[in-house]
Formats: structure tokens, C-alpha cells, sequence
């Protein structure tokens, strides 16, 4: 009887000693492992063993992390104020000094972020945060990156999402847009009639040359005209005609 009860108390132990000493670890997680309050090392993916009530250990995830940097109230170098949101991708390579070098490290890079989003965007002009977006985001990443190093978290991106303008600087952002464009026109419309002049003035060359081309551009106009079934006549005259009769008159009024 003192057989079969020994026999099923080893077994419950067995069990419990089973269940408090093994751990099985995701592909994309690592454990820390403290023994007796002293880091022994990272292990994983897959089965762990720990000594029960010795060790302890801590999961730790590598996979790439997409964290929201809260909207920050900013006045850029022009003295103008936005609100300027970001999105953080970082990942964890070192999983021992995410855990020893720092306290919580999502909870410390969240404040990073946000403060030196504060630092670099007041840092520029309202132009450079609309226009080089790119240039800023990689000055951020760099930034973040650098200070979080020492904590084994690699940030591989900071993209800016929004960029919120006060209601008076997007009608004046709006009016400048408008006359930018008017002005556009205009200048396309100049160089238009610029163009369309130095056409005219070659085509006054080339009748000048060969007064043929005059007439043959009479026969060409009155078929236009003639196309559009209306009952206007035109009868060209060539000035050829007028030159004598003009000099007459000349003549008699110099008499």
C-alpha cells in the first residue's frame, strides 16, 4: 500500500517539477534567463529547461514593433504652430540589454520618440516639414536609433503621418496655392502670344517675299467662310490695284 502511494506522490511531483521547469518559446521569441538574480543567458526558440525555483525567466519578442508616437504640439523655427503625429518601426536584436539596460524599453522608446519629434520638427520650417518629409524622417530615425543602441533595439524607420495646420495658415497656404497657379497662367499665356507673334512675323516675311502667297491666303479665307453657310460676300482687291490711283491724289495734293 506505502508502494502505491509513493508511487503516485513521486508522480505528482514529476508533474509539477515538469510543468514549473519547462517553457516552450515561439520562432520569434527569446527567453532571458536569471539564475538566482544573475543573467545566465538568452535562449530559444523552442523547448527550455529551468531549475524550478532557481531560475526565472523573461520573454522577450523580436518581431518588428509599429508603434503610434502621440500627436505633439510643435512651433516650428518660423514661429508656426502644428501638431505633428509619427509611426516608430523598431525591433529587439539584443534581448538581454532590451531587458537589463533598461526598465521597460517600449515605455522608454515611446518617450524618446515623442520628445525628440518635438526637437527635430521645431528645429525646421513649416516648408521643409510639408516638402522634405523624407529628409526628416531620416534625421529622426537616425536619432532614436543612436540613443537606443545601448538598450540592443534597432529602430529601422519613423515616418510622419499627419501634419495639422492651423485654420488661418490653410486659407493662407490655399491663397498662395491660387496665385501661384493664376500666375502660372499668366506666364503660359504670355509665352503663348510671344510664340504666336514670331510666327505672324515670319509669315509677314514670307508674303512680303512672294505677294502671291497673299492672294492664294484671299482664296483660302473665302472657302472658310463660304463652309459655314452664311450669306457674307468677300471680294479681295489686291492693293496693287490702289497703288496708282494713291499716287495720283499725291500728286494732285502736292500741286
Amino acid at each position: 500500500m506505502m508502494t502505491v502511494y509513493g508511487f503516485f506522490a513521486a508522480a505528482v511531483f514529476i508533474i509539477f517539477y515538469l510543468a514549473a521547469a519547462l517553457r516552450v518559446l515561439n520562432e520569434y521569441e527569446r527567453g532571458v534567463i536569471f539564475r538566482l538574480g544573475r543573467v545566465i543567458s538568452a535562449k530559444g526558440p523552442g523547448l527550455i529547461i529551468l531549475i524550478p525555483f532557481v531560475d526565472k525567466m523573461v520573454r522577450v519578442s523580436t518581431r518588428t514593433v509599429a508603434m503610434d508616437v502621440d500627436p505633439q504640439d510643435v512651433i516650428t523655427r518660423d514661429n508656426v504652430s502644428v501638431k505633428v503625429n509619427a509611426v516608430l518601426y523598431f525591433r529587439v536584436i539584443s534581448p538581454t540589454e532590451a531587458i537589463i539596460e533598461v526598465e521597460d524599453y517600449i515605455y522608454a522608446i515611446s518617450q524618446l520618440s515623442q520628445t525628440t519629434l518635438r526637437s527635430v520638427c521645431g528645429g525646421a520650417e513649416l516648408d521643409e516639414l510639408l516638402g522634405e518629409r523624407e529628409k526628416t524622417n531620416t534625421q529622426l530615425q537616425a536619432i532614436i536609433d543612436e540613443q537606443t543602441n545601448p538598450w540592443g533595439i534597432k529602430v529601422s524607420a519613423v515616418e510622419l503621418k499627419h501634419i495639422d495646420l492651423p485654420d488661418d495658415m490653410q486659407r493662407a497656404m490655399a491663397r498662395q496655392a491660387e496665385a501661384e497657379r493664376e500666375r502660372r497662367a499668366k506666364v503660359i499665356n504670355a509665352e503663348g502670344e510671344y510664340q504666336a507673334s514670331n510666327r505672324l512675323a515670319d509669315a509677314a516675311a514670307i508674303i512680303q517675299k512672294h505677294p502671291a502667297a497673299l492672294q492664294l491666303r484671299y482664296l483660302q479665307t473665302m472657302r472658310e467662310v463660304a463652309a459655314e453657310n452664311n450669306s457674307t460676300t468677300i471680294f479681295p482687291f489686291p492693293m496693287d490695284l490702289f497703288g496708282p490711283l494713291l499716287r495720283r491724289f499725291e500728286r494732285a495734293e502736292d500741286s
